[in-house]
């Protein structure tokens, strides 16, 4: 592969290209789910190579992508890339322009505690089908789940400006769920929550410690069904991780994917309320949050050593002290705004377009435990595990429902309340967090499925949270 990146790169350095890069992925994918106690399938697709070859000439890009990955396929490739942006540039109005960047020669490979496909299939079917077994149907639970989903992927990258990387990692999303009826009412639990991916291998289920687990969300979709719903017309919620990474992940991190800014995402994946004139200035959130996007962390999925257009992969201070300082953004649209570009740019295979997308995106952690900040709460929920959500195209108006919430008096849980709802306007919402907690508590979270994109494509990515208080929160409850 590496020699056929390169020979192609050198086809692409002549007149008239002013920049160009060439992308190999290979990905393996494997997937296992079982439902009600039974095996239900358990698929998997090896080797599946795909190539993209992008091209800007005259101001325009132009792209051409394939599964087909051989030597004799490349020159036609060439071709209607070349083609699709001399074609294209007749149209355009503003021509795509960005500054030059040093080489980058990098390799990296990631290491799973566990390989979850050279580990023994009988093995794997086991440890899932005693899971499986555990949690199945029995009195009030009236359908259960366990699913795991396995992915590995090498890439090759190379351009015309010298830059040339190879990089390996395995990403797992382990899952289960039960729903508990009692003839008039279903509710639902799911471990480790809604964003349960990251990076690792099979080790991922014993990290989130399924086993012991399993009887709590068994007993908690049952307590659910005659738990009683948030009366309060406001209340200081405390989020936990797996629903604060969603919080993030819509309110924050699509809305700072600077694409939208110009209208680039608005038939599809939406537009933002934020406008250039506001960064440096605008208030999104209280003194204590600060959140930013970091491509170099190992530990999480959205690491890399330059991304799908050789931006080195760095942090880059998103909101600072509360106040918006950057954006996630391509070359081009950092040129656009006056900005450094982010190392956002990333395509799902290399026969996808790249677009700007969150790797590691993160709040940044506060001080003390979960403990504490339950016992600093007078009168509050805990809440967490998503159930239901929604936000407008805007980033801007949003309601969550999660699966289970915890009745806080007098810094103490009381009891566990069904269904807790909150809603709000992003900047109000995240002016009103007093308090994050510590580095103790701080976790990647993640997902396999951020869709984004025309044709679209589902993003791996992860967040880094800690759980955090908002105070004064509207609250309410779906019935």
């Amino acid at each position: 592969m590496e020699l056929l990146i390169k020979s192609t790169i050198e086809k692409l350095s002549t007149t008239g290209i002013t920049f160009a890069d060439v992308r190999i992925t290979v990905t393996d994918s494997e997937g296992i789910y079982f439902q009600d106690g039974n095996l239900r399938s358990f698929g998997s697709s090896m080797d599946s190579q795909a190539i993209g070859i992008r091209v800007l000439i005259n101001g325009c890009w132009g792209f051409a992508g394939s599964r087909q990955v051989k030597a004799n396929h490349i020159d036609r490739l060439i071709a209607r890339a070349i083609d699709n942006a001399r074609h294209g540039s007749r149209f355009v109005n503003k021509p795509v322009t960005f500054d030059p960047l040093p080489a980058t020669i990098s390799e990296f490979h990631h290491r799973p505690e566990i390989d979850p496909f050279r580990m023994d299939k009988a093995e794997k079917l086991d440890y899932l089908g005693k899971l499986a077994q555990t949690i199945k149907p029995k009195d009030q639970i009236v359908f259960s789940s366990v699913s795991a989903s396995f992915v590995r992927q090498e890439k090759f990258y190379a351009n015309t400006e010298g830059t040339y990387t190879h990089f390996s990692c395995y990403n797992t999303d382990p899952s289960m769920r039960v729903v508990s009826s009692d003839g008039a009412k279903i509710q639902e639990r799911s471990w480790p929550g809604d964003m349960s991916a990251g990076r690792g291998g099979f080790e991922l289920f014993y990290q989130h410690a399924f086993e012991s687990n399993t009887g709590r969300i068994i007993k908690e979709a049952t307590d659910l069904l005659s738990a009683p719903v948030i009366e309060d017309e406001k209340a200081d919620i405390i989020i936990g991780n797996s629903q604060l990474a969603l919080q993030l992940h819509e309110s924050v991190g699509h809305a700072t994917e600077a694409d939208r800014i110009f209208g680039m995402e608005i038939s599809y994946a939406g537009k933002t309320f934020i406008k250039p004139a506001m960064l440096g200035k605008y208030q999104y959130g209280s003194e204590i949050v600060n959140i930013y996007s970091d491509s170099t962390d190992p530990a999480a999925m959205g690491q890399q050593p330059v991304d799908d257009e050789g931006v080195p992969a760095g942090r880059t201070d998103i909101i600072k002290d509360g106040i918006l300082v950057n954006q996630q953004t391509s070359r081009q649209i950092a040129k656009l705004l006056g900005l450094e570009p982010s190392s956002n740019m990333k395509a799902s295979y290399a026969d996808d377009f790249p677009l700007i997308r969150m790797t590691n995106f993160c709040l940044a952690p506060g001080r003390g435990t979960l403990a504490d900040l339950i016992a600093d709460t007078e009168y509050g929920y805990l809440v967490d595990y998503t159930k239901t959500w929604s936000i407008d195209d805007n980033r801007n108006n949003f309601q969550f429902t999660t699966e289970i919430g915890w009745k806080i008096v007098n810094g103490k849980i009381t009891g566990i309340v069904k269904e807790p709802t909150y809603y709000g306007i992003t900047k109000d919402f995240w002016n009103a967090c007093d308090r994050i907690c510590g580095p103790e508590e701080w976790t990647y979270r993640g997902t396999f499925f951020c869709g984004k994109g025309e044709p679209g494509q589902a993003m791996q990515l992860s967040h880094g949270v800690a759980p955090a208080r908002f105070r004064n929160i509207n609250v309410k409850v779906n019935i």
